[in-house]
């Protein structure tokens, strides 16, 4: 991609979603730190912490301590978000055997969050179980680098809930997670769809609206024995009219390959369409680099930056797909 392109990429993206740190996974929403220039705008949405009926996709209830909720001026949708610190050593075992694999360093297992239609039912939410299930769970296809055996040898003492040998596992954490869909409805499921059909409007999402709900929620980071970076997490902003999700997976593993697969869903809040586009990209770890010397960019911060590697990469998949509820 040209200087110029990529430029204006990155302006775009910056646009769409405000710079916060992945790593403050305490932070509290956008919501409730906006500043005053928002506050006339609360009546665009109805903020309702207390509401009960608040449903995770798989029809359960969930429990609201640490819950940010919003509903849209119609009462159709309710987005929320939940943030809890990093899992403790307990759940973290039970989370190991359910798997089947060791979790990453740092696992926000109870984060979670959530799009709900709330007359249907229909619903969407992202969680790092449902992301680290979707992590391969053989040698298949596995990214090698010198320090992988011991890495394993090191996480199966640290987690010595494990009682058998850690088998052959994806230990990039790389993971495809679209989402855990829930539907009353058996007929309501995700159908084939484009760009030109379906798009995604970056050009409102773009406009000055006002962010009325706004949250950055990760659910996994490991740093890979000290050999690069995996992280996965979400960020969601909601205006009055519409609101974008964006799910990210970012892996730098240094001298092998650089990768970033991300989830976004976009839904016009009026409406009862629901839209997802999966795209994937990776390039090998010298590629990358060879690109940024060439245009002198500064290479570790770059390298620390999903948003400014994307546009270097090749897009290996692009997938789009949407929800029509009745």
């Amino acid at each position: 991609m040209a200087p110029g392109n990529r430029r204006q990429a990155f302006r775009t993206n910056r646009r769409l979603w405000p710079h916060h740190s992945h790593r403050d996974s305490t932070r509290k929403s956008f919501y409730q730190i906006r500043s005053d220039r928002y506050a006339n705008n609360k009546s665009a949405l109805r903020l309702d912490p207390s509401d009960r009926n608040i449903m995770a996709s798989n029809g359960e209830q969930l429990d609201l301590q640490g819950v940010d909720t919003i509903v849209s001026r119609n009462k159709q949708w309710r987005i929320s978000t939940r943030k809890r610190p990093i899992l403790k050593a307990g759940p973290i075992d039970a989370m190991n055997e359910r798997l089947g694999i060791p979790v990453p360093e740092m696992i926000f297992g109870d984060n979670l969050v959530a799009i709900e239609h709330i007359p249907s039912g229909w619903a969407i939410d992202f969680n790092a179980f449902d992301a680290l299930d979707r992590v391969s769970k053989t040698a298949d296809g596995m990214l090698q680098v010198a320090y992988s055996k011991e890495w394993q040898r090191d996480r199966q003492h640290h987690h010595e809930g494990i009682k058998e040998v850690v088998k052959p596992f994806d230990w990039s954490y790389s993971t495809d997670f679209k989402g855990r869909t829930h539907s009353p409805d058996a007929a309501v499921v995700w159908q084939p769809t484009d760009q030109s059909k379906d798009p995604i409007r970056t050009d409102l999402l773009s406009r000055p609206d006002p962010i009325l709900f706004y949250d950055d929620v990760i659910f996994y980071e490991d740093e890979l024995a000290d050999n690069g970076i995996a992280i996965f997490s979400c960020k969601i902003r909601v205006m009055a009219e519409r609101l974008l999700l964006l799910c990210r997976f970012f892996l730098r593993l240094d001298g092998v390959i650089v990768r970033v697969r991300d989830t976004r869903i976009y839904i016009e809040l009026a409406s009862k369409t629901v839209i997802r586009q999966y795209t994937a990209k990776e390039e090998s770890y010298d590629v990358v680099q060879s690109k940024l010397q060439m245009h002198r960019e500064n290479i570790p911060e770059v390298l620390r930056d999903a948003n400014r590697i994307a546009p270097l990469l090749r897009t290996v998949e692009d997938t789009m797909d949407k929800v029509i509820i009745p």
